[in-house]
């Protein structure tokens, strides 16, 4: 475990940097919490880093930044139970074909597989479900290091408090040096993406949320042109996407040539909404069945910023009428598509579907464009409707406003309290959210 000092980090989107006091890359938990107490000594916070997927300033170490690449070890893999334990710096994407390669799968993913999973766990990560919840709800024990330097595990036996506190506590209870995954058997998924028009899509939602079990589309703003996917369990052999159709859609499609129109709405914005009109138009219809996990996700070259907010699930389609006419009344040139999804209840106390069925509505911009006045009109519209944001993308909310809409929030606060009481584990954002 070797500190190097004035190493430089910064997010994946640009828009987080951080020089801090020292960098550590841990091996062990122990070597985790020597990490921990040598910060205590020297009166310096620590955070533990991922891949920088966050938009927040949730993994911005200013005192002591753990570097997760010495934790990636498969500890123990039970094909009866589906029990599965990683360390916290295994990427998804690694997980995701370990658990193929013993015939298991996790239940629901976000779109993307290239964060580690404890920063995928951390930020309460999920992707779209009827009936398969977040990553918070997959997860079976916790192995994490507190801020007196001890190892600690937890799960709904023991220290069940601690479990529904951390399985989504943004680094400020601990660092999580191990996971144990509750995982199903491997499982294909059908994929079926399909144009459709704004008008039948909202007319039609909750016929998609109840018919299928995993539902989102996606609107692109400024026509009315939205894709719809459904995915849903299938048996039999899989019928993927040939290598051309999946490099023609996914990669040049979707990555290289979405850059390129990036590039250009940046420099000459009036050209967003014609742009996004032919997009819409182009769209078409794909079907395909695969593995589980290379449905669930693509791959993301595209660099950009995003916010993302949970409100209750019936207060979607409203919410979705009142954002339509913000841009009708506003001069925005956003060329991104806004991302719609669901999920039911979880109990992890930060979840943002603690408690009730939710849905999601996330909006993007190109990571060289301006985001401040778009997002805070979206964000408007969301936090009128007790919405809550994601902890990884950008909002401007505070531990008052979130006290409000979280109802075990005040009961995290004080184990913070009891288990942080110097706040080892602070940063700016986390004092944002959770307070001094």
């Amino acid at each position: 475990m070797s500190p190097v000092s004035n190493q430089k980090w910064r997010n994946w989107a640009g828009n987080q940097q951080a020089t801090p006091h020292r960098v550590v890359t841990p091996r062990t938990a122990d070597e985790v919490g020597a990490a921990v107490r040598s910060a205590a000594d020297d009166g310096l916070t620590v955070r533990m880093t991922g891949t920088g997927h966050s938009f927040t300033g949730a993994a911005v170490a200013e005192g002591v930044l753990l570097r997760p690449a010495g934790l990636t070890a498969v500890r123990s893999v039970d094909t009866a139970s589906g029990l599965v334990t990683v360390e916290a710096g295994l990427p998804l994407h690694r997980l995701n074909r370990v658990l193929d390669d013993h015939g298991l799968a996790l239940a629901n993913m976000g779109d993307i597989q290239e964060q580690t999973v404890a920063g995928a766990l951390q930020t309460a990560t999920h992707g779209t479900g009827r009936d398969a919840a977040g990553l918070a709800s997959q997860v079976a024990e916790l192995e994490l290091v507190l801020a007196d330097g001890t190892v600690v595990t937890c799960s709904r036996k023991e220290r069940p408090d601690l479990f529904d506190a951390a399985c989504a506590g943004v680094g400020a209870l601990g660092v999580v040096t191990a996971i144990t995954w509750r995982t199903v058997p491997a499982f294909l998924l059908r994929a079926q993406e399909e144009p459709m028009k704004w008008d039948e899509v909202l007319a039609r939602l909750d016929e998609f949320d109840t018919a299928n079990e995993h539902f989102e589309f996606y609107w692109f703003p400024h026509t009315e042109g939205c894709l719809t996917k459904r995915n849903n369990r299938v048996e039999g052999a899989a019928e993927p996407l040939s290598r051309f159709k999946y490099w023609l859609d996914d990669q040049f499609l979707s990555n290289t040539v979405f850059g390129a129109v990036n590039r250009l709405t940046h420099r000459v914005p009036s050209t967003t909404r014609f742009v996004n009109g032919i997009s819409a138009k182009a769209l078409g219809a794909r079907a395909y069945s695969d593995t589980s996990y290379k449905v669930f996700t693509s791959p993301r070259t595209v660099r950009f910023k995003e916010q993302e907010y949970a409100i209750p699930r019936e207060e979607l389609v409203p919410a979705l009428r009142e954002l339509r006419a913000l841009f009708a009344r506003r001069d925005w040139r956003i060329s991104f598509p806004i991302e719609v999804r669901m999920l039911p209840r979880e109990d992890a106390w930060l979840s943002m579907a603690h408690g009730r069925r939710s849905a999601f509505i996330a909006v993007h911009v190109y990571h060289r464009d301006a985001h401040e006045d778009y997002f805070r009109g979206v964000e408007d519209i969301m936090t009128a409707l007790d919405g809550r944001p994601h902890w990884g993308k950008l909002h401007t909310r505070d531990a008052a406003y979130l006290e409000k809409v979280y109802p075990r929030f005040g009961d995290f606060r004080a184990l913070r309290d009891e288990l942080d009481p110097d706040r080892r584990f602070a940063n700016p954002y986390t004092k944002q959210v959770f307070g001094d």
